[in-house]
């Protein structure tokens, strides 16, 4: 059981990656305040971790019955990133919040980033969803197991969220100047995650095809 509870922990670690979420959580939040910022962690976080542990529960059959393989899950979460990276890149997310400033419409903004893409699809993604159903499976119905995949899965969400809201210091670090340059660059970056998920999703339907 140790070891059922070490894999888990290092698989969802790797997958969901906290460290590596900082820079992009900034380049998706950029031109937002500090308390958006914080409301829009606390928000993604939450509900990333609602899709992990439905996923973990009822994945494998719900996909099954609607008849979705995980390959065309994972291109469908590629081609929704390739979206957002786009407007990272071409800065329309920025243009888009300049002539949406009414407070009704900015509130709806930071409803819609909080799902996505932040909790859909870097945090519960395709890779991550899959590792959950995976891990649940590994569990063979006991309890105990399930517990403590959801608990290590709480935990991790929980690193995520720490990470988000420790990133506002290298915000002010960057200044507008930084934030620019690595809202770009980072949406090139996303842009090549996107193809990737495209990709292992294209390979692997083949393979089990």
């Amino acid at each position: 059981m140790l070891d059922y509870f070490v894999s888990a922990a290092v698989t969802m670690l790797v997958v969901l990656d906290p460290p590596g979420l900082a820079p992009i959580f900034l380049a998706v939040t950029s031109g937002l305040s500090t308390e958006e910022r914080r409301r829009v962690a606390w928000r993604s976080s939450i509900i990333a971790l609602g899709i992990l542990a439905m996923f973990g529960a009822i994945g494998a059959p719900l996909l099954a019955a609607l008849g979705i393989t995980l390959p065309a899950f994972r291109i469908a979460g590629g081609l929704l990133l390739f979206a957002i990276s786009f407007e990272m890149v071409f800065g329309r997310r920025t243009e888009r919040k300049s002539e949406n400033a009414e407070a009704m419409m900015r509130e709806h903004h930071l409803h819609h980033l909080s799902v996505f893409p932040l909790a859909i699809p870097l945090m519960a993604g395709p890779g991550a969803i899959t590792a959950m159903m995976l891990l649940a499976g590994e569990a063979k119905g006991d309890p105990t197991r399930l517990a403590g995949l959801f608990v290590i899965t709480a935990l991790v969400v929980a690193a995520c969220l720490a990470v988000y809201l420790a990133a506002e210091r290298m915000n002010r670090l960057l200044g507008v100047t930084g934030n620019a340059i690595l809202t770009r660059l980072l949406g090139v970056v996303l842009t090549a995650l996107a193809v990737q998920f495209v990709m292992d999703g294209i390979r692997a339907a083949f393979l089990t095809g």
